[in-house]
Order: structure tokens, then sequence, then C-alpha cells
């Protein structure tokens, strides 16, 4: 899991979705253990290595005691907590969910894309689908507070923070991936339009 992780993060960096040190990965083991991406480590280089554990308040565990985590594994632990089929999260700064929430404030329309049935659940491109638009926040309690706000409104397993970029998640790692691919995807359409 985490070298083929490690494979997909160095791949969403090559297509620009994590520039400098920015975004954070994390994921659940088999054994219920959480384990995050490691605050300050450039993404074109993240190795396996690059994961460490943490506790069910976000600090380092075991040899990674007093290890730094990513600055929003609050949002992680909150999605964890709130979408308990989740198990692996992904966080994005790709350029086009950050330019669609500059136009849009509460969340994004979507309709009428073949795509949008990427997301679990979504069985046809007429459905109107919502995805929420949340405040940018350095608090991450207070960001958490605003998702507790929100949180019936997410449905596709995602959601964008505004000015900053998406969090998408899913029960396995492919199914994260198509979630964030998903999102990002219609958010360029709909900008290009």
């Amino acid at each position: 899991m985490k070298a083929a992780f490690a494979q997909l993060i160095r791949t969403l960096n090559a297509r620009g979705w994590s520039p400098a040190t920015s975004t954070n990965y994390s994921f659940i083991d088999e054994h219920q253990q959480c384990w995050v991406s490691r605050s300050g480590v450039h993404k074109s280089d993240f190795t396996e290595q690059d994961f460490m554990t943490i506790d069910s308040t976000g600090i380092g565990t075991g040899m990674f005691h007093g290890t730094k985590p990513s600055d929003e594994t609050q949002i992680h632990l909150w999605i964890y907590k709130n979408f308990p089929e989740a198990k692996v999260v992904l966080h994005s700064h790709g350029k086009y969910p950050v330019l669609i929430s500059q136009f849009n404030e509460d969340f994004f329309p979507v309709q009428g894309y073949e795509i949008q049935k990427g997301f679990k659940g979504c069985l046809s491109h007429l459905d109107s689908l919502e995805i929420p638009i949340v405040d940018n926040q350095q608090d991450m309690a207070l960001l958490c507070h605003q998702l507790d706000e929100r949180v019936s409104a997410i449905q596709q397993h995602c959601f964008i923070i505004a000015g900053h970029g998406t969090y998408a998640w899913g029960a396995t790692l492919f199914d994260a991936q198509r979630h964030l691919e998903t999102l990002d995807y219609l958010c360029e359409c709909e900008f290009l339009l």
C-alpha cells in the first residue's frame, strides 16, 4: 500500500497538483492505524518512508513521536470520523478547483457531464450535484467546525476549501484517486467554459 501510494503522490506532483511542499495524504491500514504524510517533504521526492503513524489526536506515535505531521492532519481525522468507509484521503492543490472556488460561494454545481459518474453513487450525467465549498482557515478546529455544519451536504466523497484546494477520499486508493480526478476534471471543464 505505502509504495503504491507514494507513487501516486509523485504522479499527482508531476501533474502540478502539489507545488512546493504542499498537500497531504493519509490512509488507515489493516490494523486501523492511521498514517499521514510528514510535513515539509517535497512530493516529487516522496517515498513510502515519508508516511508516519499518528494517534487519534494527530500526534506522532512510536518512532515518529515528536515528528511533525501535516498541518492539516485534523481534517483527515475529521473525514475518517464522519465517513467511516473512508480508508484513504487525498489533498490536492489543483489549479482548477482553486479557481472555481473564487467564482462560487457555498457549493460548486455540476450537471450534464458523463465523467461525474466517477463519483461513487452517481448513476447518471443528468444527476444534479453540489460539491460543498468551505472557507479557508488557518485554525484547523474552526475549519473542522465549518465542516461539521456542512457534513450532510458532503455527498460525493470530496469538498473544496476556497482558495486552497480539495479533499477527496475513498475506501481504497483507487476510489480516492477516482474521486479526486473526477472533481478536478469537472472544475477544469466548468472553468474553461
